[in-house]
């Protein structure tokens, strides 16, 4: 008894308190509430120990005499308590776990730490604003939403192009029914022409942290409306009224007409200014019935985002005034009658002089250069304009290029064959047993482009003619809008070629020049790791991807100043892709102690020419790689339930996600489904001050319902941050049997020299893998066809099928023969693919002998044959494709090397793969010589 005591007395003297204060986590992740004793001797009796945890005077967790006791929704690991580790772990951190959290430690019924932890959520907020349309140089008022975010306040302000607008302010947020806020801040402006194309921002400050949402807006421009009317020749004629609208911007726009308050009908035409607004005139015409009821005419202008139309009305008393036409008599009649004469004398003598000048310069026609847009981005539309002015551009028609290649447009025509000259690949095929055919394909015509066989979006439009500022002369504009591909537009100028429509003389053609086509990078986040011959240093990287020039530049600044980045892995040589895209990473190294005290901020800025500003990244602090064992299991018994065990170790930060993934069996191995019940994450566990490890376990059932589920195999997915995909730990039941292997392999041969060659595997688990390989003194891969079913004594089948053309070894053959073998006749016997011996075995060419040798057959008949074999074949969607060898000859002459075919089986129960191999006779060989 005095030696126990002694022992605890030493104990006491021998540990010290810890004790932590905040914890904050995100929604829905795992946190660890700490509670450490530090022991310096080895001296601890774990059955006079005591734990327990407390939350609003509730018991959340606790251990004596060797039983344990812990609420759902979290965890702890027992088997650290040797080391002084009570710490608890909370699942799915969520609000209403929030809270102090008290932990009490005691040996032997006496208090030796005790501390107290406060657990809360924190939760950024998310940003929107939805309304991004205004109007010039109205009052406008832009709202940001920020939605989700706990705990509250937060502070809006607004920046233009960089700069602060409005100071950042509090504004009263609002609680929704799942415990988070939500919040909207406002922003009144005047926009004016300059905020056009201009980066706004959206700024939230939240718990020290800051939100940004950038965006551009949409800016309307009012139009200046004037309502006029076409001088009628009576008041008993239709009434034509014109509306003018100018200076109005973006070009979508409706203009509806009324006459005292009923709608009427509108066409639009609208045009382009030199300064990009666009003005539009609009028609309308009033019957001889609309004239006489007179009143007021209205034209309103709708516009996005507009709320009020601009409209202009006018009374018809003003537009049309109804006076009577005067009355000639006689003499006045017969007065406008001698003068009418005399004018048409004139004109006839002065036309017949002037015909020839006048014709030639009504011919004539200004075309201006070729417009390109000032910045062409892959994926955007752009424009190219040419103007055309003359007195009859009413008759001129213009063709586009690109470089040498004739433009159609394809805006309209979708997808349909019978407007794309496109490369199609129309395919001659087989049928064979059990829904299979053989298939060979067919050339056709070349690509609309000479580049790749891709097709590009254009389309043409044609403006005019316009009254031009000349007098007498008119103005058209053909436009061609195109978006930019690398593949088709790099280094390619476009044509265009002006002539009279049903003339073949080109009348003017303008080129472009060459244009440099835009696309910004995709920049990934930094990316830390330790390097491999150094630990104490860590490599941060970044990544850019698919952009266009290769020209790039990468910048990395520390809290202190600029950075260097690594030389030998600098952008300096940015590497292309096969579609003409450009990549690139840039890498820098700092020691693992100042990325560690979390004090050194560090961020990378990507300048490129397709970038109005450049790109920046910043670091997420230290992170380490998990590393993943195998997956164990606790018991080897199929009567008893199991548990599955997955290590992960040496990874930060501790959020880390475990899923488990069940595989099912046969033809669905690929297939993947979530398990829902029994997995559990033991930890994350801190094992050093940077370095964390956890446990996840899958517990299993005994019943026959978990063995047929799990007979396909069960996956561990592991996910963290600081790996580019999860990583996975495969676990199988030992079930595995051997499929049955026949010793040959089944061959067929058709008249026109195709053989099918086919394997039928009984039984065996998982499912086998095949693989089918031709030549002569070396193999090559070929394509082949498996389908499963079961067989009539229960065994799962696996038949493998494999066509095979010797392309050198047919036989001459005579037109009418040659022509048969192009149409491919089916096999009529199922037996043929998988047993050749069957007796029975017909092919729709195989004929009587006398029908063989009658080679004088009427052409009618065999194009009929050749209908109903394209008609089977359109019927059959199956296709096997046909493989082609070619063999090389042998030294002497008219010798050919002997055809092989050789088929691997490959399956878990054999140790080794299974080989099975045809070689051609030699009969084969000399009567085909």
């Amino acid at each position: 008894m005095q030696c126990k005591v002694l022992v605890y007395v030493v104990l006491l003297t021998l540990i010290k308190h810890v004790s932590l204060s905040v914890i904050q986590t995100s929604p829905n992740t795992n946190a660890t509430l700490p509670c450490n004793v530090t022991i310096k001797g080895d001296l601890l009796d774990m059955s006079l120990v005591k734990v327990n945890w407390i939350r609003n005077s509730s018991d959340i967790a606790s251990y004596g005499n060797a039983t344990t006791e812990i609420k759902e929704g979290f965890s702890w690991d027992t088997t650290d308590f040797i080391n002084g580790d009570f710490s608890l772990t909370v699942l799915k951190a969520s609000l209403s776990l929030q809270g102090v959290y008290e932990c009490t430690v005691s040996y032997n019924s006496s208090v030796l730490h005790s501390s107290n932890v406060s657990f809360s959520i924190l939760a950024p907020p998310s940003l929107s604003v939805p309304q991004q349309w205004v109007v010039l140089e109205r009052q406008a008022q832009l709202e940001c939403r920020a939605n989700g975010f706990y705990p509250p306040p937060v502070s809006f302000s607004w920046t233009r192009d960089g700069q602060v607008i409005q100071p950042p302010y509090q504004v009263e947020e609002e609680l929704t029914p799942d415990g988070y806020y939500t919040a909207v801040g406002n922003l009144t402006f005047y926009p004016s022409r300059e905020d056009q194309n201009v980066i706004f921002g959206c700024k939230v400050l939240h718990s020290g942290s800051y939100e940004e949402l950038d965006f551009q807006l949409n800016i309307t421009y009012l139009p200046s409306v004037k309502l006029s009317a076409v001088k009628p020749q009576s008041n008993y004629v239709p009434l034509t009224l014109y509306c003018d609208v100018e200076s109005f911007y973006p070009e979508e726009v409706s203009v509806s007409w009324s006459q005292n308050g009923t709608t009427l009908p509108d066409l639009p035409v609208i045009e382009q200014n030199s300064d990009q607004t666009y003005k539009t005139r609009r028609y309308f015409t009033l019957s001889p019935e609309q004239r006489s009821q007179q009143g007021k005419v209205e034209c309103a202008v709708n516009q996005p985002g507009v709320v009020h139309p601009v409209k202009v009305s006018v009374d018809l008393d003003k537009l049309d005034p109804q006076d009577e036409a005067p009355v000639l008599n006689k003499s006045a009649k017969a007065s406008v009658a001698t003068m009418c004469i005399s004018i048409v004398l004139v004109f006839l003598l002065c036309f017949g002089f002037s015909w020839r000048r006048r014709d030639e310069k009504q011919k004539s026609l200004i075309v201006s250069g070729m417009i390109l847009p000032p910045r062409i981005v892959v994926g955007q539309k752009g424009r190219v304009t040419v103007s055309i002015e003359g007195r009859r551009v009413d008759r001129v028609q213009t063709a586009w290029f690109l470089n040498d290649t004739p433009i159609f447009d394809t805006s309209l025509t979708g997808t349909s064959k019978s407007n794309f000259n496109c490369l199609y690949n129309p395919l001659t095929t087989i049928h064979l047993p059990y829904g299979l055919t053989l298939t060979s394909l067919a050339s056709e015509k070349g690509p609309l482009l000479p580049s790749k066989g891709e097709i590009g979006y254009y389309k043409l439009r044609t403006q005019g003619p316009l009254h031009s500022s000349k007098s007498g002369s008119q103005q058209l504009i053909s436009a061609l809008t195109f978006i930019p591909q690398i593949s088709i537009h790099k280094g390619a100028v476009f044509k265009c070629q002006v002539s009279y429509t049903g003339k073949d003389k080109i009348v003017e053609e303008r080129v472009s020049d060459k244009f440099t086509i835009l696309s910004p990078p995709e920049v990934s986040e930094i990316q830390l790791e330790e390097t491999q011959k150094d630990s104490e240093v860590i490599n941060m990287t970044v990544r850019a991807s698919n952009f266009h020039p290769d020209v790039i530049t990468f910048r990395w600044f520390c809290q202190g100043g600029e950075l260097s980045p690594v030389a030998s892995q600098a952008s300096s040589s940015p590497r292309p892709n096969s579609e003409g895209f450009f990549s690139a990473f840039s890498q820098c190294k700092l020691p693992r102690s100042e990325l560690e005290k979390g004090a050194t901020k560090v961020w990378v800025s990507v300048h490129h020419t397709a970038l109005k500003q450049p790109i920046t990244r910043e670091t997420r602090g230290f992170i380490k790689k998990p590393c993943v064992a195998e997956i164990v299991c606790s018991t080897n018994s199929s009567d008893q339930p199991s548990t599955l065990g997955c290590e992960i170790t040496d990874f930060y930060p501790p959020n880390i996600s475990i899923t488990w993934l069940k595989l099912r069996d046969g033809e669905q191995d690929d297939r993947e489904e979530e398990v829902i019940e029994g997995g559990e994450l033991w930890g994350p566990i801190q094992i050093h001050p940077k370095l964390f490890k956890a446990v996840a376990t899958l517990k299993r059932g005994a019943t026959h319902q978990e063995k047929k589920d799990t007979r396909g195999g069960i996956t561990c997915r592991v996910e963290h941050c600081s790996l580019n995909k999860p990583i996975e730990r495969h676990w199988k039941n030992g079930d595995t049997v051997a499929p049955s292997i026949p010793p040959l392999i089944s061959v067929c041969w058709s008249s026109e020299g195709v053989g099918v060659f086919s394997l039928l595997l009984k039984g065996g688990h998982p499912k086998v893998k095949l693989l089918w390989t031709a030549g002569g003194p070396t193999f090559s891969p070929l394509v082949s066809c498996e389908m499963e079913e079961i067989g009539d004594d229960g065994q799962r089948e696996l038949k493998s099928v494999c066509a095979l053309e010797r392309s050198t070894s047919l036989p001459s053959l005579t037109s009418k023969q040659a022509k048969k073998q192009k149409n491919r006749p089916a096999i009529k016997t199922k037996a043929a693919v998988t047993d050749p011996d069957t007796e029975g075995i017909q092919y729709i060419d195989e004929k009587v002998d006398g029908e063989n040798n009658n080679i004088d057959r009427d052409e009618e008949t065999i194009s009929e044959a050749d209908e109903d074999s394209d008609k089977e074949k359109e019927d059959n969607p199956g296709a096997l494709h046909i493989n082609r060898i070619n063999l090389r000859r042998g030294t002497r002459e008219n010798e050919r090397a002997r055809l092989r075919v050789c088929v691997e089986i490959t399956h878990p129960a054999l140790k080794l793969p299974v080989y099975r191999i045809w070689t051609e006779p030699n009969e084969e060989i000399s009567s085909s010589a």
